[in-house]
């Protein structure tokens, strides 16, 4: 009660008058016909306790101008924040009072304003069948309604673009503080009739009684005046033309032509491409075989007939072949025989985000990952050197450079990392790295050897402090940076911990399920085929080769000091007439040389 009696009176009024009063929508219930309907509710905390109390009425009230059922209208409702939350999906509820009773136990995640987030979680979750929604061949309108009051802190116009074409029409509802132009790039067209600015939420009804116009306008399918040849599909206001499988929609939006898919060279067809109503089929010539990915051709039982002397697997291609290797190894310069990334000496050092927006399954997903950039590298007390530091608020070695020498001791290793799940601290764990994580008392090797040294930092969010410092330092001391950003990461950041270019050292996957794509990118960047320290050759001292290249050096040397004092002896006021001791020979040397 105390909280109230802080707030101004007209606010207290307003949330104390009765709903049915204050937003209950005149006229009829809608009867739209089946809709598929999510609310993607900004609940950031520039949301005002009692402007969330405004928002979560407006919902109630809207719902209770539906048709809701499972038959007709489903509804959905997400919030987010710098995360995004389902309140419920599409298929939670069927009753109007279930619905209301889930909006109003609505706690708000007031964090930042991820909308990008949230559509794509909209575009690949909650339209989901999975959640409730009908499949795309029932022809059912999805729709989603983003109510927002600031600025996105991420990109919205590519996952809005994404959406749009999944056939999703997106109203963008913007209350006070929003901004105009992320409105414009989310909204469907035309943008007049699907984006609308509300000057405050105590206005927001208004909104509610324009958009429950839409829904409740007329089919204009059912009225037979569209003129689509193939096609008709209603949506809430309007109408579009669609054309069967195998046709496209003409310039006149209404009429449909037959689809040369050969035609649009996209096919990727390695031999020949012939068009038909379901989309383009790839052919091979007389003699040739279709592969699995349906667009390459192999010559029948090539690699069977021929000596291909391939280490691992041969491949045909229609009248050749080719070697390839087992996931990890690449192939060698002769084409056929496989290795591990050889390609010179690395000191590799991981920097993982431990912080608790990781959450603790996706930091075991973090774990495969890191062990499947060790599948590739070439471990060895000789080869490359792979050390681990896990950060959040605090900084932890996990295990340093010259700790294990095989892969499989590292891939151990990093399975029994414990999560820290606390902060994101960034910008202590770079100095960290700069400090002590490279040098020699952790493993790394002297400089002298020019053995390359390389950081990848993998994080998921913004820094807690700043990064520029110790980012400009790790390169100022020769570390060439990696940044790998995952879901909410911050690209700014990224490239500033990344060396340059940018392009070949910054690597971003939106969530971490689909992270393994990005280790194709590290294979070829941290194992060129021509990179720095390929060729470096790195031998033990007590090796016998090296013994013995040491010891022909050192007797080369004797030889050269043993001439140059004989002839001071010859040329010096000491001479008489040549006598004196014999020249030692390299042979008298080498015998009193251990063995």
């Amino acid at each position: 009660m105390r909280g109230l009696l802080c707030w101004p009176l007209p606010v207290l009024l307003f949330l104390l008058q009765p709903w049915e009063t204050l937003s209950q929508f005149a006229g009829p219930r809608c009867r739209t016909g089946p809709l598929d309907l999510v609310f993607v509710i900004d609940s950031s905390r520039s949301v005002r306790p009692f402007e969330f109390e405004t928002m979560r009425q407006f919902l109630v009230g809207l719902l209770r101008g539906l048709d809701v059922g499972p038959n007709a209208t489903r509804v959905g409702v997400i919030q987010y924040s710098s995360q995004v939350q389902s309140v419920f999906p599409l298929g939670a509820f069927s009753r109007r009072e279930d619905m209301e009773r889930a909006i109003r136990a609505l706690v708000p995640l007031a964090q930042g304003t991820m909308t990008g987030l949230a559509i794509q979680y909209a575009m690949n979750v909650a339209f989901s069948v999975a959640e409730g929604a009908r499949p795309p061949e029932a022809r059912v309108p999805r729709i989603a309604v983003i109510v927002t009051d600031g600025r996105p802190q991420d990109r919205v116009a590519e996952v809005a673009a994404q959406a749009r074409a999944r056939g999703i029409e997106i109203y963008a509802v913007g209350v006070q503080r929003a901004d105009v132009g992320s409105l414009r790039a989310m909204a469907s067209p035309p943008l007049d009739e699907h984006v609308f600015l509300v000057e405050s939420f105590n206005l927001i009804q208004e909104f509610g009684q324009q958009f429950r116009g839409r829904l409740c306008g007329k089919d204009l399918c059912a009225e037979g005046r569209h003129g689509c040849q193939h096609q008709c599909v209603s949506t809430p206001g309007t109408f579009r033309c669609a054309c069967n499988p195998g046709y496209q929609l003409a310039e006149d939006n209404k009429s449909c032509l037959a689809i040369d898919h050969c035609g649009f060279g996209n096919h990727s067809c390695q031999h020949e491409c012939v068009s038909t109503f379901g989309g383009p089929r790839c052919r091979c010539r007389e003699g040739h075989d279709l592969l699995p990915d349906g667009r390459s051709c192999q010559a029948r039982d090539l690699c069977n007939g021929v000596d291909h002397g391939c280490e691992f697997q041969c491949v045909s291609e229609g009248l050749s072949y080719r070697c390839l290797c087992p996931e990890g190894q690449q192939l060698q310069a002769d084409g056929k025989s496989c290795n591990r990334c050889r390609e010179g000496h690395v000191d590799l050092v991981l920097l993982v985000d431990g912080s608790k927006s990781v959450r603790p399954q996706n930091f075991e997903l973090v774990k495969r990952f890191v062990n499947q950039i060790v599948d590739f590298l070439d471990v060895s007390p000789e080869g490359t050197r792979v050390g681990l530091v896990q950060f959040s608020s605090r900084v932890r070695t996990e295990f340093p450079l010259g700790r294990y020498g095989t892969a499989a001791e590292v891939k151990q290793a990093v399975l029994a990392v414990e999560y820290m799940e606390r902060g994101t601290m960034t910008g202590l764990a770079l100095r960290h790295m700069v400090e002590h994580s490279f040098s020699e008392a952790q493993g790394a090797r002297p400089r002298a050897l020019n053995v390359p040294r390389v950081g990848l930092v993998f994080t998921d969010g913004r820094s807690q402090d700043d990064i520029s410092v110790w980012a400009r330092r790790a390169k100022e001391e020769g570390i060439v940076m990696y940044a790998v950003g995952v879901g909410k990461a911050v690209e700014e950041e990224l490239r500033q911990i990344a060396s340059e270019p940018a392009e070949l050292h910054v690597s971003y996957s939106p969530d971490f399920g689909t992270m393994t794509h990005l280790l194709e990118n590290l294979r070829g960047s941290i194992c060129p085929e021509e990179g720095i320290g390929a060729g470096t050759e790195l031998r033990s001292l007590c090796e016998c080769e090296s013994l013995v290249e040491f010891q022909g050096r050192t007797l080369g040397a004797l030889e050269k000091l043993t001439q140059n004092h004989i002839l001071l002896r010859v040329g010096g006021p000491g001479w008489r007439g040549g006598v004196g001791p014999p020249r030692p020979s390299a042979a008298s040397l080498t015998a009193h040389w251990p063995s």
